[in-house]
């Protein structure tokens, strides 16, 4: 299959999963250093900042995530009909700053700590002791069996 083809496929007729998968937003400088991560998935509940667009600057809790349109709901942000009415405004996922995580989910919390990848692997330090033992063991054992053979 052709890459454009694929592309407009995951583009314009995604799955489920990969238009869920599309609703991801960047963490703030202060949660990409204790995840580890630069961006999550958002979910209601979160708190964002708004980054681009007409509503730029504005604070608000997740009220509504849609994924057909691959956008949210926030509080606060809403705008009025002619007749007063007033109607949520749907922001796109990729023009907003998560600022801080709604921590109900301990699965997604667990999930965003176990995955650091500017973490590095510990070395055990016991395992490096005994084989340091063993080559020192084994050297004075063969020194010792020289000795005897002369």
């Amino acid at each position: 299959m052709k890459p454009t083809k694929m592309r407009n496929q995951l583009i314009y007729h995604p799955t489920f999963n990969t238009k869920s998968k599309q609703l991801g937003s960047h963490l703030s400088k202060e949660l990409q250093k204790k995840y580890g991560k630069k961006s999550v998935r958002v979910i209601e509940g979160d708190t964002v900042k708004i980054v681009r667009g007409e509503f730029k600057g504005v604070d608000g809790k997740i009220s509504r995530v849609s994924t057909q349109k691959s956008s949210v709901a926030i509080e606060g942000v809403k705008k009025e009909k002619t007749k007063g009415d007033k109607f949520d405004v749907y922001i796109h996922a990729s023009n907003l700053l998560v600022t801080s995580l709604n921590t109900e989910d301990k699965w997604r919390i667990v999930k965003l700590e176990g995955k650091r990848p500017n973490e590095k692997p510990r070395i055990n330090s016991e395992k490096t002791v005994k084989k340091e033992k063993t080559t020192k063991e084994t050297k004075v054992a063969k020194n010792q069996k020289k000795e005897v053979e002369k």
